[in-house]
């Protein structure tokens, strides 16, 4: 199954911003849950936040107030804005949409 493909990681100094994508490789629809994931290096894989067909969303304490996720069911892709960036934000992050198995990841390093 072709997975999705993330895009938008970089280097950005802490405080900056940055905007992530995830295409999907095929349609989606209101009922597929979608959402951010990111592991730091030696750290399992942590969710960072989720949205539903109905535009519900959650976010991680950590990130609350920081960053926004947003779906365009239209052009298949998912988002994730990053403000206010901070270096325990440095990780590979993922998307993960339901019905597809995970993208490779983006890699997202904040400096200090």
């Amino acid at each position: 199954q072709v997975q999705p493909v993330e895009s938008g990681g970089g280097l950005v100094q802490a405080g900056g911003s940055l905007r992530l994508s995830c295409a999907a490789p095929g349609s989606i629809y209101s009922n597929n849950v979608m959402g951010w994931y990111r592991q730091a290096p030696g750290k399992q894989r942590q969710a960072v936040a989720s949205i539903t067909g109905g535009g519900h969303t959650n976010y991680a304490d950590s990130v609350k107030g920081r960053f926004t996720i947003s779906r365009d069911n239209i052009k298949r892709t998912l988002y994730l804005q990053m403000n206010s960036v901070k270096p325990e934000d440095t990780a590979v992050y993922y998307c993960l949409i339901s019905g597809y198995p995970w993208g490779q990841g983006t890699q997202v390093t904040v400096s200090s």
